[in-house]
C-alpha cells in the first residue's frame, strides 16, 4: 500500500507539472488566437477588446492559470475560441470515439503481431529469418509515420484505387444504408491509418520482445526446465515468455498514450476525425482552451500508462516491490 500511494503521488505530481508547463509555454509564446477569428481583417479595436475580455485574454497569466484550474476541477474547460458556440468538452467527446477506434486497433495489432514476431526471432536467434526481421523492424522504426502514411495513401488510394484515403465514411453513402454496409465502409477507411501507425509500433515491439526473450532464454531456470525433459513449446511459452513479460508491460504503458498523442500526424494525413486532428487544428488556430483540453487528456494518458506499467511490473516481479 505504501508503494502504491507513493507511485500515485508521483504520478499526480508529474501530471500537475506537465499541465502547468504546457499552460505557461502556450500563453508565453508570442501571438494571439484572435487573428484566426478575423480572417478578413474586419475587426475594430473595440471588437478585439471585447473578445479579449470574453476569453479572459486581458487578465494576467497567473489569473488565467487560476481560472483554468478552477474550471478544470469543475469539469468545464470553457468555450472553444475557433469553434464558436461549442464547448471544449463537447468537441473532445465528439472526436474521442474515432480516436479510440484507431488507437485500440493499433494497440491490438501492435502487441499481437509484435510480440509473436519478437518471440519467433528470439527462438531463431542468429538465423537468416532473424536477421531479415531485424533489418525490417529497424527500417520501419526509422520511417516517419506521416511519410509512410502519404506513401500508402498514394499507392493504395491514388495509384491502385483500392482503399479510401480520407475521412471515416464515404460521403456519398446513403443515410439509409444497412449496418453491414456501414461497418464495411468504416473498416475500409480504417485500414490505411491503422496500418501506418501499426507498422512503426510493431517494429519497436518486435525489438523489445526479442531482446527480453533472448535474455529470458539464457536464464538458469530455462536450462533446468529443458534438463527435466519439458517440450520446447512448454519451455518457451510457460517459462521463458513469462520471464520476458516485464519489459513488455512497461512498453504497453508507454504505448498507451498512442490513443491520443501518437495519432496527430496520421490523423492529419488521412483526415481522420479524431482527437489528433482536433489537436493539430487547435494548435494551428492557437485555440488556447482546446489546446489545454487535448493536453490534459494526453498528459493523463501518459501518466496513467506509466503508473499502470509500474504497478503491473511490480505484480509480475516481486523483486520490484522492494525498491
Amino acid at each position: 500500500m505504501r508503494r502504491l500511494l507513493t507511485r500515485v503521488g508521483q504520478a499526480l505530481l508529474t501530471f500537475a507539472i506537465a499541465v502547468t508547463l504546457a499552460f505557461l509555454l502556450m500563453r508565453l509564446t508570442p501571438g494571439s488566437p484572435l487573428p484566426a477569428l478575423d480572417e478578413q481583417n474586419r475587426f475594430t479595436p473595440a471588437q478585439e477588446e471585447r473578445l479579449r475580455k470574453l476569453y479572459r485574454l486581458d487578465q494576467p497569466i497567473q489569473v488565467q492559470y487560476w481560472e483554468f484550474l478552477q474550471a478544470a476541477f469543475d469539469g468545464n474547460l470553457g468555450p472553444s475560441i475557433r469553434y464558436t458556440g461549442q464547448t471544449v468538452t463537447g468537441l473532445i467527446a465528439a472526436r474521442l470515439p474515432a480516436t479510440l477506434l484507431l488507437g485500440f486497433t493499433v494497440l491490438l495489432l501492435n502487441f499481437t503481431f509484435g510480440t509473436w514476431l519478437g518471440v519467433w526471432q528470439a527462438v531463431r536467434e542468429g538465423s537468416r529469418l532473424d536477421h531479415g526481421l531485424s533489418l525490417l523492424s529497424i527500417s520501419l522504426y526509422a520511417i516517419p509515420s506521416f511519410w509512410l502514411g502519404l506513401t500508402l495513401a498514394w499507392l493504395f488510394g491514388l495509384e491502385w484505387r483500392l482503399l479510401p484515403v480520407g475521412g471515416i465514411h464515404d460521403v456519398v453513402m446513403s443515410p439509409d444504408a444497412d449496418l453491414g454496409t456501414r461497418t464495411v465502409d468504416l473498416l475500409r477507411h480504417l485500414i490505411l491509418p491503422a496500418v501506418t501507425l501499426s507498422a512503426v509500433s510493431i517494429a519497436a515491439t518486435m525489438r523489445h520482445q526479442r531482446s527480453a526473450m533472448i535474455e529470458a532464454l539464457r536464464l538458469d531456470c530455462i536450462r533446468t526446465a529443458r534438463s527435466k525433459g519439458l517440450s520446447e513449446r512448454q519451455v518457451i511459452f510457460h517459462h521463458a515468455w513469462r520471464n520476458a513479460l516485464g519489459p513488455m508491460v512497461t512498453l504497453f504503458g508507454l504505448w498507451l498514450p498512442i490513443l491520443v498523442t501518437g495519432t496527430v500526424f496520421v490523423e492529419s494525413v488521412f483526415n481522420w476525425p479524431g482527437l489528433g486532428l482536433l489537436a493539430a487544428e487547435a494548435i494551428g488556430n492557437r485555440d488556447y482552451p482546446l489546446i489545454m483540453g487535448t493536453t490534459l487528456l494526453s498528459a493523463a494518458l501518459v501518466v496513467l500508462g506509466g503508473l499502470i506499467a509500474d504497478l503491473l511490473h511490480g505484480m509480475l516481479d516481486p523483486r520490484v516491490q522492494a525498491l
